[in-house]
C-alpha cells in the first residue's frame, strides 16, 4: 500500500509532461519531459538505415521511419511505467524532423511511392544547373526575394521534381489526384492522426519555408514557385503555425503505446528552429549552433527577414501560435560533420565507434599540417559550390590515421568558423560567444577546438537534447494545451559547461588561412550537366577530365595500332 502510494504522490509531483518525436537523419526518438522543469524522464532511440542506390543518392525507407517512431514511443511507455510515471500525465506531443527530406505518397492506399530522398541527396543536380541555366543572369538567387533562399540540391521542390519525373508511380498518382507530397513531419503526422482514414495533411512554416515553394513574407504557398517548378499546389500540406492542435494521435489499443491516442501533437518545429527554441533563443542577435550529421548555425534576426550577401540562407525560425508573429533566422548550413564521423568508422574503418575518433585524435593533439575538406555533397554555406567533392590534403610519410581523425574534428571547426564569419558580417554584431547543441556536443575535444578555432567562448548545456526540448516546448504552449509557459520570467534556467578558448589568435588564424586553402582546391572536382544515355543513367563522358582521358586513351591505342601496322 506504501509504495502504491509513494508512487502516486511521485505522479503528482510531476506535473504535466509533453512529450517529442525527435525524427532526425541517421535516428529517431521520443522523450518525455516534464513541463514544469524542462527535466528530460525517459527516452527511447532506434537508429535509421540509409541507402545509397547510386553515388550522390541518399535514400531512406518512409515505412522504416514510421515504424521507429511507433517503437521508439512502445519502449519510452515502457520505461515510464517502470518508473511508475502516469502515461496519462502526457498531455501534448511535438514533432520535429530533418529538413528538406521529400517524399510523396498514395493518400487512398497510405503507401510511400518511392524512398524519402535525403536533405544530403545529389541526384538533382543537373536539375538544378537546368533551372539555373533558364533564369536571367544564370542567377542561382534567382528566387531569393521570395524564398530566402538559392537554387540547390538542398531544398525539396527540387526532390520533387526529380520524383515527378523519374518515378512513374508518382506521376500516376498526381495525375489521378491521389498523391500527397511532405517533409518527414507531414508524413509522420498524417500516419499518426488516421493516416488513409482522416490523417491531417499538414506542415509547419519552419518546415515549407525550406521547400522553395514557400514565400516567407506572405507565410503561404507561393503559385508563380509552384509554377517555375511545375508542381500542382493540391498536392502540397496545408501550413499551419509551430504550435498549435493540428490532431489527435491514434495508436492501436493493443499497444502501451495505445494510451498516448486522443493526445494532441500540437508543436511541429524542423529540427535546426526547434534547437533554437530549445536553446531559448527568443531575442533577436541570439544565436545557436547544432552538431548533427551537418551542423547549422541560425541567428535569430526578430520579426524581419534579413536578406544575407555572405551566403547564409533567410528561413523562418518560429511561430508559436496561429496568432502569432512569424520571427526569422539567419542561418548558415554546413552539409557534413557528424556524417564525416560515421564515414570514418563505415568507410574507411579507421574507428569503431565516435567515442574512439575522440581518443585517437586527442592522442596526437594536431592534425600535423594535414587538412580534411569533407565536400561528400559538395560544398553548402557560405559557397553553395555542388562542385566541390572531399579532400584530404598536406599529407606527409609522418601522417597517420591519428592526424586524419583530428582533421576531420578541425573541419567541423573550420565550418562553422566559415558560417560564423559570414554571419558576424551580415548582421553587423559580432557574436561574444557560441551557444552549442547536438549528438556531437559530447566530444569534448571537439568542443574545446571549436573555442579555439572561433577565438570565443563555446557554451553546451548540460542537457543536450535541445531539438527534442523545443519541440515539447511548443507542443506544450499550444491554444487548448497551455501547460508550458514560453515567458521569460517561467522559462526554467538552463546549466552549462563553458569552453574558453586557450591558443593565441595568431595560431588560430594561420591554421583557418592553410584550411581556406584547401577548400579551394576542393572546388570545381565535379562538372556540370551530366548526359543520360536515355535510361537515366548518366554517361561517363558527362565528366569531362574523364571523358577527355578515356577519348585520349582510344586516340593512343588507335594510333598505336596505326604505327604497330606500318612497320
Amino acid at each position: 500500500m506504501n509504495g502504491t502510494m509513494a508512487a502516486l504522490s511521485h505522479r503528482v509531483k510531476l506535473g504535466p509532461l509533453v512529450a517529442a518525436i525527435d525524427q532526425g537523419t541517421s535516428s529517431t526518438r521520443f522523450l518525455v519531459f516534464n513541463s514544469k522543469t524542462a527535466e528530460l524522464l525517459s527516452h527511447h532511440q532506434v537508429e535509421i538505415k540509409q541507402s545509397f542506390p547510386k553515388e550522390g543518392w541518399v535514400e531512406e525507407d518512409p515505412k522504416e521511419i514510421l515504424q521507429s517512431v511507433y517503437e521508439c514511443m512502445e519502449r519510452t511507455c515502457e520505461k515510464l511505467t517502470q518508473l511508475n510515471i502516469d502515461i496519462s500525465n502526457i498531455k501534448a506531443i511535438g514533432v520535429t524532423n530533418q529538413r528538406e527530406t521529400t517524399l510523396v505518397w498514395d493518400k487512398e492506399t497510405g503507401e510511400p511511392l518511392y524512398n524519402a530522398i535525403v536533405w544530403l541527396d545529389l541526384r538533382t543536380q543537373s536539375t538544378v544547373e537546368r533551372l539555373i541555366n533558364k533564369t536571367p543572369g544564370r542567377n542561382k538567387n534567382h528566387l531569393k526575394h521570395k524564398t530566402g533562399l538559392p537554387i540547390s540540391t538542398y531544398f525539396s521542390a527540387v526532390k520533387l521534381r526529380w520524383l515527378m519525373d523519374n518515378v512513374d508511380k508518382v506521376h500516376e498518382a498526381i495525375v489521378s489526384h491521389r498523391a500527397m507530397f511532405g517533409t518527414i513531419d507531414s508524413w509522420l503526422i498524417w500516419c499518426l492522426t488516421g493516416g488513409k482514414s482522416g490523417g491531417v495533411h499538414c506542415t509547419d512554416v519552419t518546415n515549407a519555408s525550406r521547400t522553395m515553394l514557400f514565400n516567407i513574407h506572405t507565410m503561404d504557398w507561393d503559385p508563380e514557385l509552384c509554377d517555375y517548378f511545375g508542381i500542382p499546389m493540391e498536392i502540397l500540406p496545408r501550413v499551419r503555425s509551430s504550435s498549435e492542435i493540428y490532431g489527435l494521435m491514434k495508436i492501436c489499443s493493443s499497444r502501451k503505446s495505445g494510451a498516448l491516442s486522443g493526445i494532441p501533437i500540437s508543436g511541429c518545429l524542423g529540427d535546426q528552429s526547434a534547437a533554437l527554441v530549445g536553446q531559448m533563443c527568443f531575442q533577436d542577435g541570439q544565436a545557436k549552433n547544432t552538431y548533427g550529421t551537418g551542423c547549422f548555425l541560425l541567428l535569430n534576426t526578430g520579426a524581419k527577414p534579413v536578406m544575407s550577401d555572405h551566403g547564409l540562407l533567410t528561413t523562418v525560425a518560429y511561430k508559436l501560435g496561429r496568432d502569432k508573429p512569424a520571427v526569422y533566422a539567419l542561418e548558415g548550413s554546413v552539409a557534413i560533420a557528424g556524417a564525416v564521423v560515421r564515414w570514418l568508422q563505415d568507410n574507411l574503418g579507421i574507428i569503431g565507434s565516435s567515442e574512439e575518433l575522440e581518443k585517437l585524435a586527442a592522442s596526437v593533439g594536431t592534425s600535423y599540417g594535414c587538412y580534411f575538406v569533407p565536400a561528400f555533397s559538395g560544398l553548402y554555406a557560405p559557397y553553395w559550390e555542388p562542385s566541390a567533392r572531399g579532400i584530404i590534403c598536406g599529407l606527409t610519410q609522418f601522417t597517420n590515421k591519428s592526424h586524419v581523425a583530428f582533421a576531420a574534428l578541425e573541419a567541423v571547426c573550420f565550418q562553422t568558423r566559415e558560417i560564423l564569419d559570414a554571419m558576424n558580417q551580415d548582421s553587423g554584431i559580432p557574436l561574444s560567444q557560441l551557444q552549442v547543441d547536438g549528438g556531437m556536443t559530447s566530444n569534448r575535444l571537439l568542443m574545446q577546438l571549436q573555442a579555439d578555432i572561433l577565438c570565443i567562448p563555446v557554451v553546451k548545456p548540460s542537457m543536450p537534447e535541445t531539438t527534442a526540448l523545443g519541440a515539447a516546448m511548443a507542443a506544450g504552449a499550444a491554444e487548448g494545451v497551455s501547460v508550458w509557459s514560453l515567458s521569460p520570467d517561467d522559462l526554467s534556467e538552463v546549466t552549462s559547461e563553458k569552453f574558453e578558448p586557450q591558443i593565441n589568435p595568431e595560431e588560430s588564424e594561420l591554421r583557418y588561412a592553410r584550411w581556406k586553402k584547401a577548400v579551394q582546391k576542393s572546388m570545381n572536382w565535379e562538372t556540370t550537366e551530366p548526359v543520360s544515355n536515355g535510361n537515366g543513367e548518366t554517361s561517363i563522358f558527362s565528366s569531362v577530365p574523364l571523358g577527355f582521358y578515356i577519348i585520349g586513351s582510344m586516340f593512343m591505342l588507335i594510333g598505336a595500332k596505326y604505327i604497330a601496322g606500318s612497320n
